[in-house]
């Protein structure tokens, strides 16, 4: 049951995007080479939501067991929510964090490490990147 729309009037109300399944195929790619550690996994994106200032990305992510290293500049973030499978990010200090099927975790600004898909995974993801 939906009820009424509240805002100013005249005013257009911006769009809630839901998170529903893909119905269709999202975008396939690979980690880069040089970035392998272990396997080549499969990754498929859907990217559900993009702001208007393109600093804000929003969508459900999928990938295949695998390791690669990762490096966030100093002006981008991500959040996500892993809905199923187990993700283990590996710090340079030879520390790791896992995150399982219910939780969620911030990869920070400046984050330098490794990304292990440990089980088969699909997560919501929102990125902030200010660059």
């Amino acid at each position: 049951m939906s009820g009424p729309v509240h805002g100013l009037p005249g005013a257009p109300l911006p769009a809630i995007v839901r998170f529903d399944p893909p119905a269709q195929g999202g975008v396939i790619d690979h980690p880069k080479p040089e970035r392998l550690q272990q396997g080549n996994p499969r990754r498929e994106t859907w990217t559900l939501y993009e702001s208007a200032d393109g600093q804000t990305s929003a969508g459900i992510w999928a990938c295949e067991v695998g390791r690669w290293r990762i490096v966030f500049p100093a002006d981008k973030e991500e959040y996500f929510f892993v809905l199923s499978g187990h993700v283990r990010l590996h710090d340079t200090a030879g520390g790791w964090v896992d995150v399982r099927a219910g939780e969620g975790a911030v990869i920070p600004t400046g984050f330098e490490g490794a990304f292990e898909v440990i089980e088969p995974v699909r997560k919501h993801f929102v990125v902030v990147d200010r660059g």
